[in-house]
């Protein structure tokens, strides 16, 4: 068994160990390994569907060293007028270059793809762990001086490597987005063009799907879309870097801090953030009952609109060859009928976990939704505080909504972590210099003479204090 010494461990090569990484490299002297079961670096960006984008802005994720995209605005389609969104292939080439360029130059970083840690054990003076690779089998020892950072906790699923929780009749066609895609459903020498198609799912996968086939010109008719739950979906406009976006990012801060003060109940307050054009929801018919940051542009909203063979009776339990079996129904289909899997959990429900530990990291939300930023932060806190109490306090996990009160539970750890750092000089001004808290940038940088402005920022801090109260309210009736 060959050997090695390490200062971190990271296990997991997709944005939060990368930027993780690559913060910690900035900020120490130490030497990192990162170790992934994929290929290429990215985690599950290399499973991902070909037409897949990021659904915020490109100049919020990826590393903080190395910019993603040019900083240019869409000019056509659904996301004109707002800034890019990276495309999957876009963003597994940026990781690359990450690695290639920023990474492995430095002399200080080892990547092991195609590997997986096993036996990893932690004390306060570092640990140990176990290396294997993939495609040899060879066995590497490892000593680990520091800690292991487990950048896998939070991984998501994918539909193209997660199989589908429900029964498939022989000969029913049931696709992943990737084999929509990818196989050609009507090319020559295979299978005929359906008579239609079934997409399978309510979140950002199955939204994305849907707006590729309508994209694609595949009529709205021919479209069914299994919704077990309605979701509320981020307005992207919102989301906005950019001075000439003030009004709707900071200003939107200022309204959902508002609509959280005065609202009466959970679903008021989702109301109130539609009313002020923070959310936004397909069916404005149907109530949602689920909140998992997916961010739309109000173009993408209309253009769901169209589909209106909506089946809502819970989850597919099975699929038939000329019907769907639901928890609450069953609704015949075409036969022929290509079935879309967009089941998988983007965020596998998995508990929050102190992210400071003797010997581990677990890096973790900080502020929702930013991945990105978050792992930074947490690599950043590692690099210049001293005891894992004084890490944690300033790195509360931020629990991921599972239910629309959740989302009032995010945006309260958010907001207690920002607090924290607003009142630490170090970790503020850090915060001012880095490219994936650009919104941080915009309130630092506001004319004290521009009364417009000024006015948001005080409606903000006017309202902060009064929604942490109301939120609490909020969160007891909910239970």
């Amino acid at each position: 068994m060959s050997a090695f010494e390490t200062d971190y461990l990271i296990t997991g090569a997709g944005a939060t160990g990368l930027a993780f990484a690559d913060t910690l490299l900035q900020e120490t002297s130490a030497h990192i390994t990162l170790v992934d079961s994929h290929a290429l670096p990215g985690g599950h960006w290399n499973e991902a569907y070909p037409f897949v984008t990021l659904h915020q802005p490109s100049a919020f994720y990826g590393v903080n060293s190395l910019p993603l995209g040019r900083g240019r605005k869409d000019t056509h389609g659904l996301n004109a007028g707002l800034y890019e969104l990276a495309t999957g292939a876009e963003v597994c080439s940026y990781f690359q270059q990450v690695m290639q360029q920023q990474l492995l130059p430095s002399g200080r970083v080892r990547y092991l793809p195609m590997s997986r840690c096993q036996a990893v054990a932690t004390t306060a003076e570092g640990g140990s762990a176990e290396v294997v690779s993939l495609l040899s089998g060879a066995t590497t020892a490892v000593r680990v001086r520091r800690k292991w950072v487990d950048a896998s906790h939070f991984s998501p699923e994918v539909p193209a490597t997660t199989p589908p929780a429900f029964a498939v009749a022989p000969g029913v066609r049931l696709l992943t987005p990737t084999q929509l895609a990818q196989a050609g459903v009507g090319r020559a020498g295979e299978l005929p063009t359906p008579p239609g198609y079934c997409i399978l799912g309510a979140g950002k996968t199955a939204m994305d799907v849907a707006l590729w086939l309508l994209g694609q010109g595949v009529p709205p008719a021919a479209l069914h879309w299994v919704v077990p739950r309605d979701a509320w979906v981020v307005n992207r406009l919102g989301t906005q870097p950019g001075e000439e976006f003030f009004m709707q990012s900071i200003g939107g801060m200022a309204q959902q801090m508002r609509a959280l003060s005065e609202a009466q109940s959970v679903d008021d307050l989702f109301l109130r953030l539609e009313a002020c054009g923070q959310m936004l929801r397909i069916d404005r018919q149907h109530m949602p009952r689920m909140f998992h940051y997916a961010t739309l542009s109000e173009a993408e909203v209309q253009a769901l609109r169209q589909i209106t063979q909506c089946v809502r009776l819970g989850r597919v339990q099975a699929i038939e060859p000329e019907a769907l079996v639901l928890q609450q129904g069953r609704v015949a289909m075409a036969p022929g009928t290509a079935y879309i899997h967009c089941t998988a959990s983007a965020v596998a429900p998995r508990a929050n976990r102190p992210i400071f530990e003797p010997g581990r990291i677990t890096p973790q939300l900080v502020r929702a939704p930013l991945v990105s930023f978050s792992a930074a932060v947490c690599a950043y806190v590692e690099a210049h505080y001293g005891s894992d109490a004084e890490k944690n306090a300033l790195c509360q996990p931020v629990p991921f909504p599972r239910r629309l009160a959740g989302y009032i539970t995010a945006t309260l750890v958010s907001q207690a972590n920002q607090q924290r750092w607003n009142e630490d000089k170090t970790l503020r001004n850090w915060m001012r210099q880095t490219r994936l808290d650009g919104f941080g940038q915009l309130t630092s940088l506001v004319d004290r003479n521009d009364s417009a402005k000024m006015a948001v920022l005080a409606e903000l801090r006017q309202h902060l204090g009064t929604a942490a109260a109301s939120a609490q309210r909020l969160l007891a009736a909910s239970r």
